[in-house]
């Protein structure tokens, strides 16, 4: 019998309240708990990622079936990965023009801290939220 997928990672900018906030949002919307999270500050990013993908903090992004998904790509996957009316909205969004919506996405990437903060330190997973973290 064939081993299953590996869970796909979400990778963020740990000190963005906006990208905290996606990882929030995704915890409470997946309700199987099959996305897990690292912060692209640490050795999980370090290890999975390619370095130059790895070292760049303007971008949300997911490591699935062995692809690395950025920027607005990697948004879209995560909606459609939640079910339910993200997976509708994912789909709606999909007829904007990639070059669009990384347009888009790196607009809001670039005022990220001003608009939504930027922590001290990296989130940490509360205990419930532990083992969907990599470290």
């Amino acid at each position: 019998m064939a081993e299953p997928a590996p869970r796909p990672i979400v990778f963020f900018d740990g000190l963005c309240g906006l990208c905290n906030g996606l990882v929030d949002f995704a915890l409470q919307e997946d309700p199987d708990h099959h996305l897990r999270f690292a912060s692209l500050q640490g050795d999980a990013a370090r290890g999975l990622l390619p370095p130059d993908v790895a070292a760049s903090l303007d971008s949300i992004v997911l490591l699935a079936d062995g692809k690395v998904h950025l920027r607005a790509a990697a948004v879209l996957r995560i909606l459609a990965s939640l079910g339910g009316p993200w997976r509708v909205l994912a789909a709606v969004a999909r007829l904007v023009p990639m070059p669009v919506l990384d347009g888009l996405y790196a607009f809001i990437a670039r005022r990220r801290y001003r608009w939504f903060g930027k922590r001290d330190r990296c989130r940490l997973p509360t205990p419930e939220e532990r083992s969907y973290f990599l470290n």
